[in-house]
């Protein structure tokens, strides 16, 4: 169980609103020195709090603007069929994210496309095909009024 304590978490939320920010203005920010900063910053980064910094994108303007959550249910319930599954779905672009999930099935993928023909042809060309596939259900995102996803 990780402890943090105020500072921590302040750098967090500030890492998290903008993983950009300087040293300088992080410092500011949460209220210590510069060099206090980076040391707790980077003790973060060595405990494996911080895994990394990343470049959030607006998928509209890249031409992937179509968003679905897809659950996926499978026929067999053994770990062929799920590594199977798993390993086409980490060589499908289109599969943006891939939870292996608890309840009526077995997955949760987020899937972007740059139309609803696209998203088709993933459906029907990709998950269609695969033997272990059982079940699909498709939820289209209309609007995401909050994502934290970085």
């Amino acid at each position: 169980m990780a402890n943090f304590d105020r500072i921590d978490e302040k750098i967090l939320q500030e890492l998290t609103r903008d993983g950009r920010i300087s040293n300088l203005d992080l410092a500011a920010r949460v209220g210590l020195s510069p060099s206090a900063c980076l040391r707790r910053v980077s003790a973060l980064e060595r405990r494996g709090v911080i895994t990394g910094y990343r470049a959030v994108l607006d998928r509209g303007a890249l031409g992937t603007g179509f968003v679905a959550y897809v659950t996926v249910g499978l026929n067999q319930h053994t770990k062929p069929a799920q590594e199977a599954f798993e390993a086409a779905m980490a060589q499908s672009p289109e599969v943006r994210e891939c939870h292996n999930i608890t309840g009526a099935v077995e997955y949760m993928l987020r899937v972007e496309a740059t139309d609803l023909q696209a998203y088709k042809a993933f459906h029907t060309d990709v998950l269609g095909t695969l033997p272990q596939v059982h079940s699909i259900t498709s939820y289209v995102v209309m609007g995401s009024p909050k994502d934290e996803r970085a």
